[in-house]
C-alpha cells in the first residue's frame, strides 16, 4: 500500500493562506517542491468521551469520513457519534502521493523547480514532508 499522511484542516488553512500549498479540486500541491497528492476528507480519531468502549478500535486512528459514514457515524466538525460512542476528532484529509517518489524527482515540474532550489532536495517524501512540516513549527 502506498503512504498516506494526514493534514488537519487547521493546517491546510494555515497553509493556504500563507499560499505554501495550493488546491485544485481534489488534489494538493506543495508550492515550493510541486510535489502532488490526492485528498480524500478525513478525521483522526483522538479519544471517546463517553467512557463506553472502544469497540470500533478507531482511537488513534485516520480513517475517511466516507469510511466512518459506511459504519453508521455522524461527523460534526470536531466529533462523532458512533452507536452508543461519542468521540473527539480533528478534521483533515488523508493525502495520498500522486505517483513515486522517483517519479516526483524526474517530473518536469520538480525539475523546474529544482535548478532555483538550494541543494538540500529531498531523497523521500518523508524528508520532504518532515522539511515542509518544520518550516511551520
Amino acid at each position: 500500500m502506498q503512504n498516506r499522511v494526514f493534514f488537519a484542516q487547521e493546517s491546510l488553512d494555515l497553509w493556504l493562506a500563507d499560499a505554501a500549498i495550493e488546491l485544485t479540486g481534489t488534489e494538493l500541491t506543495i508550492a515550493a517542491e510541486a510535489r502532488r497528492y490526492r485528498l480524500a476528507e478525513a478525521a483522526h480519531i483522538v479519544r471517546e468521551v463517553t467512557g463506553s468502549p472502544d469497540a470500533h478500535e478507531l482511537i488513534g486512528r485516520v480513517k475517511s469520513i466516507h469510511y466512518l459514514e459506511e459504519l453508521g457515524a455522524e461527523v460534526m466538525q470536531g466529533s462523532m457519534i458512533l452507536g452508543d460512542n461519542a468521540y473527539d476528532i480533528v478534521p483533515g484529509f488523508m493525502a495520498t502521493p500522486l505517483g513515486t517518489f522517483e517519479e516526483f524527482v524526474e517530473s518536469a515540474e520538480h525539475t523546474a523547480l529544482r535548478d532555483s532550489m538550494s541543494p538540500k532536495d529531498a531523497t523521500s517524501d518523508e524528508e520532504l514532508l518532515k522539511r515542509f512540516a518544520q518550516a511551520y513549527s
